[in-house]
């Protein structure tokens, strides 16, 4: 750590710019990215260095419907390809909205997108056994017929169809040292779109990419980890975490140790589809730098920093 700004990672969700149940148009995820910078901003005008990854989930699979309507005309698109294509336009948004936002506040911070690669294991059983959900909703009638073309599709945490990808972890960030340069200038940097373009080195090729989506929060603790941030922020649709989420006795958690939580995740006291991954990169984090992690809804980002809100995980 060093005696300089104090830096933070916050992973915000795809949720947050095209919310489940929208269909959301290129205008709607320019105003949802706007109503959702409110703690990047504070936390811009207070001093952090900062960085900020994104999902992609949703807009990942629209791109995925768009390949399957226009098949017949142009040839699709792979996976990996369509992560690098979110992740610039997402980028792009995040990127405007972030800069006429501090604009307005008084501030000259610049800010950065940079197309990330995450390194990934091209032997990683997790891409031979989808998990990770992408895309909107589906009638079962467009789930089944989305399996009868080779796709997998399961029920999510609130018991809707949507397809399921390939999601291997990720092991390192190919541009880390960009990254690293921008964010000690006081570059607002947005990077890892999507949970980043997985790729492999290939002993005679180099860099070859994979079709997969690597999970954006387990990406972000990467990254939070290799900058030496003192702060990961993981913004999502929930408060806080809760024990025994869904059920008529959950109770909202305002602090775990990571041992704490590694309990909860073991009991089956998390939601599987849901929270479990966020606390396990929160976890993941905490323990290989001995920072602080915290999980929190996207408008209290800025008062779970300050102890007010959220869920923090400290080793």
């Amino acid at each position: 750590m060093s005696d300089g700004p104090r830096t933070a990672v916050l992973a915000l969700g795809g949720n947050a710019i095209s919310p489940p149940g929208e269909r959301s148009s290129i205008a709607d995820q320019f105003r949802h990215t706007r109503d959702s910078l409110g703690p990047i901003v504070d936390l811009a005008v207070e001093g952090w260095n900062l960085c900020v990854v994104h999902g992609n989930g949703p807009q990942v699979g629209d791109e995925l419907v768009r390949n399957e309507v226009a098949r017949s005309e142009v040839a699709p698109l792979p996976l990996g390809v369509l992560v690098a294509n979110t992740a610039g336009w997402i980028g792009y948004m995040i990127q405007q909205s972030i800069e006429n936002a501090l604009r307005k506040a008084g501030s000259g911070r610049r800010v950065a997108t940079v197309i990330t690669q995450v390194v990934v294991d091209p032997a990683d059983p997790a891409l031979s056994a989808p998990t990770k959900f992408i895309g909107h909703a589906v009638p079962e009638a467009r789930a089944a017929a989305l399996e009868r073309d080779g796709h997998t599709v399961r029920r999510d945490a609130r018991g809707n169809h949507r397809r399921v990808v390939g999601s291997p972890a990720p092991l390192a960030i190919h541009e880390l040292d960009i990254i690293r340069d921008l964010v000690k200038r006081g570059v607002i940097v947005i990077a890892c779109g999507g949970g980043g373009i997985p790729v492999y080195r290939d002993p005679r090729l180099g860099l070859e990419g994979v079709d997969a989506v690597v999970d954006k929060d387990f990406a972000a603790a990467v990254l939070a980890r290799e900058l030496g941030a003192e702060l990961f922020v993981i913004l999502t649709d929930v408060d806080a975490v809760y024990a025994d989420w869904g059920q008529p006795n959950q109770r909202r958690l305002t602090s775990l140790t990571a041992d704490q939580a590694d309990v909860l995740d073991r009991t089956g006291g998390l939601g599987e589809g849901s929270m479990a991954p966020k606390v396990r990169a929160a976890v993941d984090y905490v323990r290989r730098t001995g920072g602080r992690a915290i999980i929190t809804e996207l408008s209290r980002g800025i008062d779970a920093v300050h102890g007010k809100a959220g869920t923090t995980i400290a080793r």
